[in-house]
């Protein structure tokens, strides 16, 4: 007998009538149905998850290198980075002494930045010289698969420094270039910065140097404070935050799309359950040396919503989090493509919660 679609009220109402029919003569049919609509459903959006979710891939032996400038101003050979985890205070490996822990570690992902790394270099290495050279600091800037000279152009730019300032030389290996084989995202180049730090404080700084670098200072002192106030604990971390610009020249005079989406992506946020962070995604954030291990050992994503995912697992880890304002200006050049990056940070944080509510991402370090 063959199917026809229904043509007619009648039609469809007799359909009706024979489904409430089976439903009371057949009750468990129906049941065992719906039910194997569900799991069906369950399972496809599952596999969904399994193929869309990001799993990092692991370090190369390159990329567990860096290079810097010698004393003599000569590029070095490829170095061995140190583990993070090896200078927290319960760690039974000790770090090598070539490798003294520091005060405060800045981590710089660049991805093409040849052209405006220069003037975030000079700004960041002129605050770090005058407030840090007795306690120690250092900058690791993370090429992220550039295809430009953007390695080169960050250690020419030290041998230039070095010249200038040949009666104040820089601390030994105190700005360390790595070279990602293979681009990973901003989020992946920030991960692996904070795996290699040997800060006290680890900060990372986008490398167009929009936030002012001189900002550290009162994002340290506010986390420094978290880590006092009861309860203590040397897990804290400092967001820079351009909340309080929503209305200054600087927010209002960009361009009607470039504000509908921060609007929008701000509005998704809340729906997903963030809201405690009012600028999530501002490229200036601290961490304690203990805060980042716990949070970027277990990290999975390395694209732009990274930057969620550290909030998220800061909350589930009981971190205290506090958000600070701090000054921000446009650059151009931003890597940044507005429509087709929105849509994929929306997807991603989709993603992103559906992976750590099902499990298939994991809270616990690793």
């Amino acid at each position: 007998m063959g199917f026809s679609i229904p043509s007619s009220v009648e039609d469809y109402l007799t359909l009706g009538q024979a489904a409430f029919f089976l439903v009371q003569d057949h009750p468990s049919v129906v049941v065992t149905f719906v039910l194997a609509v569900i799991v069906a459903v369950a399972l496809s959006l599952y596999t969904l998850l399994l193929l869309a979710a990001h799993f990092p891939r692991q370090e190369t032996d390159s990329e567990r290198t860096y290079l810097t400038i010698t004393p003599s101003g000569d590029i070095s050979d490829p170095q061995p980075l140190p583990n993070t985890a090896d200078y927290l205070s319960n760690s039974t490996i000790i770090p090598s002494p070539s490798d003294p822990p520091v005060y405060v570690s800045v981590i710089v992902p660049a991805y093409n930045e040849s052209l405006r790394l220069p003037l975030m270099l000079a700004e960041a290495v002129d605050f770090l010289t005058e407030n840090y050279s007795t306690l120690g600091w250092e900058i690791l800037l993370v090429d992220d698969g550039s295809k430009d000279n953007t390695s080169q152009s960050a250690l020419t730019w030290v041998q230039s420094y070095l010249t200038a300032h040949s009666t104040t030389p820089l601390p030994s290996s105190s700005i360390r270039v790595i070279t990602l084989t293979k681009n990973r995202g901003k989020g992946g180049a920030v991960t692996h910065g904070m795996r290699h730090a040997r800060g006290a404080y680890t900060i990372f700084a986008d490398a167009d140097g929009a936030t002012r670098f001189s900002d550290l200072s009162a994002l340290l002192t506010s986390l420094q404070s978290l880590q006092s106030s009861p309860p203590k604990s040397p897990s804290a971390i400092a967001v820079g935050s351009r909340a309080h610009m929503v209305h200054t020249a600087a927010v209002v005079q960009r361009s009607f799309i470039r504000n509908l989406l921060m609007y929008t992506f701000h509005f998704y946020l809340g729906v997903m359950g963030i809201s405690s962070i009012k600028d999530t995604q501002c490229g200036f954030k601290l961490f304690s040396r203990e805060a980042a291990v716990t949070i970027f050992r277990g990290m999975y994503t390395e694209r732009w919503i990274f930057d969620v995912e550290i909030l998220l697992r800061a909350e589930r880890a009981g971190i205290k989090v506090t958000e600070v304002p701090v000054n921000w200006h446009e650059v151009e050049g931003t890597k940044l493509e507005l429509v087709r990056d929105s849509v994929v940070m929306a997807l991603d944080l989709l993603i992103l919660r559906a992976g750590y509510a099902t499990g298939l991402y994991q809270f616990a370090v690793i």
